[in-house]
């Protein structure tokens, strides 16, 4: 984004909130646009890998960048791709938990005790863009993501946060919002890095250079899903990758785990 449209987007942060509200409201609006399909979430859990390879289980908590609306197959969304992954040395069993239109308020409600009670080995958390498109207050969000990993590495070996990525680009979007949205999910993903760091948190990566494919008005590169919102799976091949930096040091964290659990079934020798 050019420094007049981020400009633009500040001011319009600074105004009065029944402008903001305008703001939004055309933004909720735009994701219920009736010209465009709505599409249905879906449930990457699975068991996945050679049976006689050591288990692993792994618990996905989030929103609809985890439930792939749009996604066909199902093995192209992230989680799966990650899944084959991790299966190339494990027995892998996807726990999904995730639900689409989550925010952190619901994700520290509904999501993290019930993925404390799967006794995991690996728990990859993705949410935040739904805070960001609906005016949720960064502050809000950073003290419930708090809540949500500290909570989470309390009692899950090793865990693993998406770093949000700009919205702005987003075809469904209308123009008004576009720049507001880019600032709002830098800001997004700044708090995102601050508690990843206080905790001790791999984070992914979630601007640069590989993400170029997403700022695509039109969809020529098929980065989005029919809808215009949701990722496609040749956007799911890129937060897969993205993944894929982190998930050494996932493993390495919950090795000494592992590797318990391992000795004391005689399957370590």
């Amino acid at each position: 984004m050019g420094r007049y449209h981020v400009a633009t987007a500040k001011g319009v942060a600074k105004r009065p909130m029944a402008a903001l509200g305008i703001l939004f409201s055309q933004v909720w609006h735009t994701g219920h646009r009736p010209d465009l399909p709505s599409l249905t979430n879906q449930d990457p859990s699975g068991i996945i890998g050679d049976p006689a390879t050591p288990p692993l289980k792994v618990v996905l908590l989030g929103d609809s960048s985890v439930t792939a609306p749009g996604v066909f197959p199902l093995d192209d969304c992230w989680a799966r791709r990650i899944g084959h992954t991790l299966a190339e040395r494990y027995h892998v069993r996807l726990i999904n938990l995730a639900v689409g239109g989550t925010r952190a308020s619901d994700l520290v409600k509904y999501q993290v005790a019930p993925a404390i009670a799967e006794a995991p080995d690996l728990a990859f958390v993705c949410v935040g863009a739904n805070d960001a498109l609906r005016a949720v207050n960064i502050e809000d969000y950073e003290r419930d993501l708090t809540a949500i990993l500290s909570r989470l590495a309390d009692h899950i070996p090793a865990v693993g946060m998406s770093g949000l990525g700009d919205l702005g680009p987003l075809p469904r979007l209308p123009n008004i919002g576009r720049s507001w949205a880019t600032v709002r999910s830098r800001s997004f993903d700044r708090a995102i890095a601050r508690v990843c760091h206080r905790l001790d948190i791999p984070k992914t990566t979630a601007w640069g250079p590989m993400w170029q494919d997403f700022e695509d008005p039109l969809n020529e590169k098929g980065m989005y899903a029919a809808d215009l919102f949701h990722a496609s799976g040749k956007g799911h091949a890129l937060f897969a990758a993205a993944w894929r930096e982190v998930l050494d040091e996932m493993l390495e964290r919950a090795a000494p785990a592992l590797n318990a659990r391992l000795e004391s079934s005689g399957s370590l020798t």
